[in-house]
């Protein structure tokens, strides 16, 4: 299979943090009725060009998935998967409580599915092929409907073959607006990686077969997870781990970092008046860390994971990294006129693109230049905001306790990303009954690779770090990034009846063995997995 994990190396080139800038910079939801500026409109190859990304409003939405030429800079352009003919695809923005019925065609020649990211939808509404439904096939349809009850930054994306189509842009952004507002502008900036040269990235990857959980061969095995492909995929007992301490992912290849699909010179400023309350959703759908830098202005994190805070507190000049699947919403006072870089700090090829502007209307003057290659203290929410008592705390008795322990190996001549010394679908399941409170500790011990693990269908409280309780504002997530090293301890009631996903949002990992599942007793599933739909769920 294709992954977007180049290739493997015996270089020390870890999961490295980046940047990122955006089209979606134009996305200003006060004056959404402003003509976006500059996009070619012309068929090139054979493809429409893709449309700048549109807003979608109401209950019932309709979303067509379809290929596009897609230019993210002056100078390259690619053939991308598409939402709606944009990447992003068209930001859904819906109120707190509204039921929504969303209509996805597919008009592409491959199956998909949509996951709705960090949303609590009910599990048949989940969108993962061979778990929750079947991919749906070109040509098809499939509707889903939910009450997004928890207001937010979320996204939506395929969940279906999502290492390969994630790449090619099929992804969005989706916003569940409070019934009050504390801003004024509003800004979504999706952050992303791209290759200049497709053809070469997918060459060094020839032998990178993960498990070869897209082959056509084993498209008929069964398994308890419902009629998905895992192909190969198995327990690693005998790995090899000969030479493991030197191994690492070359991610070079993806020399263009985005925002909303843009690079560089493409990204539109953010527009902002003097006094102004700005919120800035910083959303990563890409597989690699971003550390985003704010110039000019303090700010506060106001909400983590679409989750608000409690009490944020004032920041300046620190480093917001991002890792994928995670979101951050950052406020700040528009009080310093004219020009202020946002970007993101780092030393890869890519980190130089994914930057804009924020620019004061009537006001262009600046001095302010990018120092995205400055050591800046990065932000920790450990001890950020102010101190309240959660849902969970660590000493109070839970109905399960679980254990993660997740890691890298080796399977013959292929990496292997493993929970509890095992692949999927060979890893343990978390099994509970409704109304279940649940612990779970997780490790890294993986040597060079960071593994952001989402949960599906719940949030879970952070309860400490390496050891070391939360004392700030409590912490809800769908997303935990683990570094080498780091061992976290999380909480979540089982209140949401289903099969769920707990896997790593480095999809390249997760196609690789490290996804767990968390499995309610007594639950039965309501379709009927076909084993001709092809279903992959990672």
């Amino acid at each position: 299979m294709k992954l977007k994990l180049l290739s493997i190396f015996i270089l020390p080139t870890l999961f490295i943090a980046a940047c990122s800038s955006s089209s979606m910079s134009e996305m200003d939801h006060k004056n959404m009725e402003e003509e976006p500026s500059s996009e070619v409109k012309e068929n090139i190859e054979g493809l429409q060009t893709a449309n700048v990304t549109e807003t979608l409003t109401g209950n019932k939405i309709n979303i067509v998935a379809k290929e596009a030429k897609h230019q993210l800079n002056e100078d390259v352009s690619v053939k991308a998967l598409t939402f709606n003919g944009s990447v992003p695809g068209s930001q859904i923005r819906v109120k707190q409580g509204e039921k929504l019925k969303i209509n996805l065609k597919n008009e592409l020649n491959e199956p998909i599915s949509i996951h709705w990211h960090g949303i609590t939808v009910p599990n048949e509404m989940d969108g993962i092929p061979g778990v929750t439904q079947n991919a749906v096939q070109p040509g098809e349809s499939f509707t889903y409907e939910f009450i997004p009850e928890d207001p937010g930054t979320y996204m939506y994306h395929t969940h279906q073959n999502a290492v390969e189509q994630m790449d090619k842009g099929l992804y969005g952004s989706f916003i569940v607006e409070p019934n009050d507002k504390s801003y004024d502008r509003d800004y979504t900036l999706m952050l992303d990686e791209w290759m200049s040269n497709p053809a070469e990235g997918k060459s060094r990857m020839e032998g990178m077969d993960h498990g070869n959980m897209d082959s056509d061969e084993d498209s008929d095995k069964e398994t308890d997870s419902g009629g998905m492909d895992h192909g190969d995929m198995g327990s690693n007992e005998n790995e090899s781990m000969d030479g493991m301490e030197e191994m690492g992912h070359d991610m070079s290849a993806y020399d263009i970092f985005t925002i909303n699909g843009k690079s560089g010179n493409s990204i539109e400023p953010l527009k902002v008046k003097e006094g102004e309350k700005v919120r800035i959703r910083l959303v990563n759908v890409g597989y690699m860390s971003h550390k985003i830098h704010l110039h000019g202005h303090d700010f506060k994190v106001a909400a983590i994971d679409g989750q608000e805070l409690n009490k944020p507190k004032e920041l300046k000049d620190q480093l917001i990294s991002i890792a994928p699947g995670e979101r951050y919403d950052i406020e700040f006072t528009a009080n310093n006129p004219g020009e202020w870089f946002i970007e993101c700090h780092g030393d890869m090829e890519g980190s130089s693109g994914m930057n804009t502007k924020i620019q004061y209307e009537n006001s262009t003057d600046s001095a302010d230049k990018s120092n995205k290659s400055e050591d800046l203290p990065e932000f920790s929410f450990m001890n950020y905001g102010g101190s309240e008592k959660g849902e969970f705390s660590l000493d109070q008795k839970y109905d399960i306790e679980y254990k993660m322990d997740l890691n890298t190996t080796m399977d013959g001549n292929e990496m292997a990303y493993t929970i509890n010394g095992k692949t999927f679908p060979e890893t343990d399941s978390i099994n509970v009954e409704e109304g279940d409170l649940v612990k779970v500790t997780l490790t890294n011990n993986s040597m060079m690779d960071d593994h952001p693990m989402h949960l599906h269908g719940h949030f879970f409280q952070v309860l400490s770090k390496n050891g070391k309780p939360v004392e700030g504002a409590p912490i809800m997530k769908d997303t935990i990034n683990l570094k080498p090293g780091d061992k976290y301890v999380v909480a979540f009631k089982a209140d949401n009846p289903g099969n769920w996903l707990f896997h790593c949002h480095d999809l390249h990992h997760a196609t690789a063995g490290m996804v767990n599942m968390v499995k309610y007793d007594g639950f039965k599933v309501n379709f009927t997995p076909d084993p001709d739909a092809n279903n992959k769920p990672e």
